[in-house]
């Protein structure tokens, strides 16, 4: 938790002539403020482009820097999240870092790699352009360090999550089918990643616009998973075009623990029968519980307008939605198994988790002995 007296590093120049561009080596400041019992530490920082400009009566922080922390407790770091912050109510003003699948233990250092754009009002000369925080740190017993003003807590205990189940699944297929097995299942993600259809998002909380189709009501089907802790009962939603406006969800709590939080993944299909992850809608938050057998609807209050990487509309046939996690009021995390995920309809989108996505890269760069030597780490 965070206290009064926190233990500060404090990296800043005198900032004058804010009209011209300046790097962060000669005009600018930042503070790494961490609290005096946190588990990480700030050793260095190498600022490389980093740079600060006027923009009328604010500034454009394009913060480029990597950051050097210390384990400094007893246990094994798993992810980091950290808060960026160059003003808090400012639109643009804050963003987040976080880095999963950790593996550092007590002593060792680590990089943290920093790549944003931020704006503030102009700050007063000498005080610091950006603030550079601890949210939360997430140790190898899932147990977990911060104030979670992000919820940083619940996403990387899921990453951590489907990391170890896929982390698990290639060490099996290296035991069984030795390092050709392993390599015939990274190509398999990358062959995913190429032929994954991109799709862009543009949310609003507007009306729709007038030039589309009528609306119709679509609903969704979904993908049961057996031994989900939550049935998905209905979702419907309105589209037009490529707009699709108000999804709504309705969920039975079929576990008999209370739930927090849970996610539905969401595929829209196009009229050609191609598949594209859409996001995700959510509920009930992290104030109200959802008791066993209970019910509850949850309404995604926005206008969501597909697109593909070329800006062209993408028609919506389709929807269909799958439980990605579980969140229960003791703060353990209900994710589907691989088998699960097998789903053809979830392969045909491209579903591939952050940790599949890390190793394939790790084998795209450096081969598959870097994979089985990265797998043995954990």
């Amino acid at each position: 938790m965070f206290t009064r007296n926190k233990l500060t590093v404090v990296l800043w120049c005198a900032l004058t002539a804010w009209a011209q561009e300046a790097s962060f080596d000669t005009r600018s400041s930042v503070k790494i403020q961490f609290p005096p019992d946190s588990p990480v530490s700030f050793v260095s920082a190498d600022w490389g482009e980093s740079r600060a400009s006027a923009r009328g009566s604010a500034m454009v922080v394009d913060l480029r820097t990597s950051l050097t922390l210390k384990n400094s407790s007893a246990s094994r770091v798993r992810g980091i999240t950290l808060l960026v912050s160059a003003q808090e109510v400012t639109p643009g003003g804050k963003a987040s870092v976080s880095v999963p699948s950790l593996n550092v233990g007590s002593g060792e250092t680590f990089p943290v790699r920093i790549d944003l754009r931020l704006l503030k009002p102009l700050p007063a000369p000498g005080s610091p352009l950006v603030t550079v925080s601890l949210d939360g740190v997430l140790f190898d017993d899932l147990s977990f360090y911060g104030p979670d003003r992000l919820h940083s807590r619940r996403f990387m205990t899921v990453w951590e999550l489907e990391a170890g189940r896929d982390r698990q699944h290639y060490k099996s297929v290296l035991a069984a089918q030795g390092p050709e097995g392993l390599r015939k299942e990274i190509l398999e993600v990358l062959s995913r990643q190429a032929e994954r259809l991109r799709l862009d998002v543009a949310v609003s909380r507007g009306g729709r616009a007038t030039n589309l189709p009528a609306e119709r009501e679509v609903q969704f089907a979904f993908l049961r998973f057996p031994g989900a802790p939550l049935e998905p009962l209905s979702g419907l939603a309105r589209v037009a075009g490529n707009e699709v406006h108000g999804p709504s969800v309705e969920v039975r709590n079929a576990s008999g623990r209370a739930v927090r939080y849970f996610e539905i993944g969401w595929i829209i299909e196009d009229p050609q029968g191609k598949s594209f992850l859409a996001g995700s809608v959510s509920g009930p938050g992290t104030e109200t519980m959802l008791g066993p057998g209970g019910r509850a609807r949850v309404v995604q209050e926005a206008s969501l307008r597909f697109s593909n990487e070329q800006g062209k509309p993408i028609a919506v046939k389709g929807m269909t939605g799958y439980l990605s996690q579980v969140e229960f009021a003791d703060g353990s995390i209900w994710i589907p198994s691989r088998e699960a995920l097998r789903d053809p309809k979830l392969a045909a989108a491209g579903l591939l988790s952050a940790e599949e996505q890390r190793l394939a890269e790790l084998y795209r760069r450096k081969g598959l002995a870097a994979v089985v030597a990265e797998l043995k780490k954990f």
